[in-house]
């Protein structure tokens, strides 16, 4: 069990004692304890950390990715690092203009709203506003970071698998800013 879930012996012993040694149902402990672990450690302030690039083989893409840790001591740990190294490829891989959905301009979240609604204007009034909501949060999960499917994994979005690297390192860790280059496009604002 702290094999599969990184978790601290004395955690894996209170979980096993719960769930009645079933090892799958004190995974599910385990995994909830951790998310409200990492809920807690999302205030605090995180200002070391790294930065690290990934360029894609041919070199005709480029990312630079900021990822901020508590302490130093945690950035330089392996989990760490490679969590990092997977949001750089995950950058490159999906393409996102934004981190989080906070990130994204109001004038952009308009544009997207008029042409939803435009597209949905001959539905009833009370189903235009669920199924525009729905397709904005279609939109956010292809632009934003933190909401998209993780490549890896195509189970859970970066935002749980940062939740995860959370609990496992027991520090806030936050994906501060990035920036993807292609060969030939023109950057957002050059």
């Amino acid at each position: 069990l702290r094999e599969k879930t990184g978790a601290g012996m004395m955690d894996c012993k209170r979980a096993l004692g719960e769930a009645k040694a079933d090892l799958v149902e004190a995974e599910k402990i385990l995994r909830k304890k951790g998310i409200a672990v990492a809920g807690k450690k999302a205030g605090r302030a995180a200002n070391e950390g790294c930065i690290d690039s990934y360029i894609h083989h041919g070199s005709k893409l480029g990312v630079l990715v900021e990822v901020n840790s508590e302490t130093d001591f945690v950035a330089r740990n392996e989990a760490f690092r490679e969590f990092v190294k997977d949001i750089a490829q995950q950058i490159a891989a999906a393409s996102p203009r934004y981190v989080k959905r906070e990130d994204v301009p109001a004038a952009v979240i308009e544009a997207e709203t008029e042409i939803y609604r435009a597209q949905v204007k001959d539905k009833p009034p009370q189903a235009v506003e669920k199924i525009v909501a729905g397709k904005l949060d279609k939109f956010y999960s292809t632009i934003c970071l933190l909401e998209q499917p993780f490549v890896k994994n195509t189970e859970v979005t970066i935002k749980d698998h940062l939740t995860s690297v959370i609990a496992k390192l027991g520090e806030n860790i936050v994906v501060r800013r990035f920036v993807r280059w292609q060969l030939g496009e023109d950057q957002p604002g050059s």
